[in-house]
């Protein structure tokens, strides 16, 4: 093994758009895996790092979604070798610690450099013009090559292609557990899911397989509207007030069971519309970060106590990587969860910052970045 060079798509300060940059890649240390990368998904989270409402180091090499194959491993790996098609979870799983060994691995807390791209052992593995770069959420995946813990790395099954794969390994499972398991919805059930986006898709998906009875989507795009019908929405609204006056007709007034934020970003306005919303014991489920420089809750207190709603966030969908990535699989291969479906575009590693800008401009439901090695 020796240090390669990788081509890698950066931002060096907020409010700037990504560059790519030429840098060097360490070999992998103990217990950490070389992954070369063939495909990576756009999520909106890597653009709040450019838009300057993620808390990161710069220079950091984006991307937190990939799909690809083990080049090279070091000392003491056991969960890959090299050779092996890998999903990289965004939060690693170790197995070990008081989270993982609960039955909460999305909130292991070999994660813990996230903002960074730290390793635990204080060092980096990207370098470049006398720096070091942190990979987002410890992984950089638009990067042709990179260095990332064997906790993040999960098997690949041979039919799943890489795409696919990458989506796996954060927009899935987020959306897609914050209905099913952190909003607990069951059969019957009125579900509302705020942005129809790259998780809130799988949101829709999670609340219908679930059995609700009603999945009500909130998206200002008339496109992302109109796609969430695809994956199981049963009605779409432009506006929350368009979307409360038929809660409250298709309810009689008892409302919803669960509402789900998974917007580009939390507002205020949005949290106060989703509590109103919901009914007597009901949850709200906030997914989707807000701005940095705001708080997005400020609600009564009375709100909640009277008809005994719950607000809570969800990480990764409160999704177990180990097990729930394989069984997301699973229901795609079994006609169950639709995943070609969410990809829009592919793009090149140059393109990125075209591709963000269709996000934004609400063009794409996912994204993807395919590696040209």
């Amino acid at each position: 093994m020796a240090t390669i060079t990788t081509r890698a798509a950066v931002a060096h300060e907020a409010h700037e758009d990504w560059r790519i940059t030429e840098l060097q890649l360490d070999d992998p240390r103990e217990h950490e895996v070389r992954i070369k990368f063939a495909a990576s998904g756009l999520c909106h989270s890597d653009h709040h790092i450019t838009a300057g409402d993620a808390p990161v180091r710069f220079p950091i090499v984006g991307g937190h979604e990939g799909a690809g194959i083990v080049e090279s491993v070091g000392p003491n790996v056991r969960r890959v070798r090299p050779g092996d098609r890998v999903v990289c979870s965004y939060i690693p799983a170790c197995g070990a610690c008081r989270p993982c060994s609960t039955g909460h691995q999305n909130m292991c807390v070999k994660g813990l450099n996230a903002g960074t791209g730290m390793f635990l052992d204080g060092s980096y593995r990207f370098h470049g013009a006398g720096q070091d770069y942190g990979g987002f959420c410890s992984l950089g995946t638009f990067s042709e090559y990179a260095v990332v813990s064997e906790w993040a790395a999960v098997p690949l099954p041979d039919d799943i292609p890489f795409e696919l794969g990458s989506l796996v390994g954060c927009g899935v499972p987020t959306g897609w557990g914050s209905a099913v398991n952190a909003g607990e919805v069951r059969a019957g059930d009125t579900v509302v899911v705020f942005g129809a986006g790259g998780v809130g898709s799988n949101a829709v998906q999670g609340a219908r397989f679930a059995g609700a009875k009603n999945v009500i989507v909130v998206d200002p795009v008339e496109f992302k509207r109109e796609h969430s019908r695809i994956l199981g929405a049963t009605h779409a609204f432009a506006t929350a007030a368009e979307a409360q006056e038929f809660v409250v007709e298709t309810t009689w007034g008892q409302l919803a069971d669960t509402v789900i934020i998974t917007a580009d970003a939390t507002t205020e306005e949005m949290v106060n519309a989703a509590v109103l919303m919901t009914g007597k014991g009901g949850k709200v489920v906030i997914t989707s970060v807000g701005h940095l420089s705001e708080r997005a809750v400020h609600v009564h207190a009375g709100t909640l106590i009277s008809y005994q709603r719950q607000i809570r966030g969800a990480l990764f969908g409160d999704c177990n990587p180990l097990y729930d990535i394989p069984k997301l699989l699973g229901l795609y291969r079994s006609g169950d969860l639709k995943l070609d479906e969410l990809i829009t575009r592919r793009y090149t590693l140059d393109q990125v910052n075209d591709a963000y800008r269709d996000l934004v401009a609400g063009r794409n439901i996912r994204g993807i970045i395919t590696h040209d090695h």
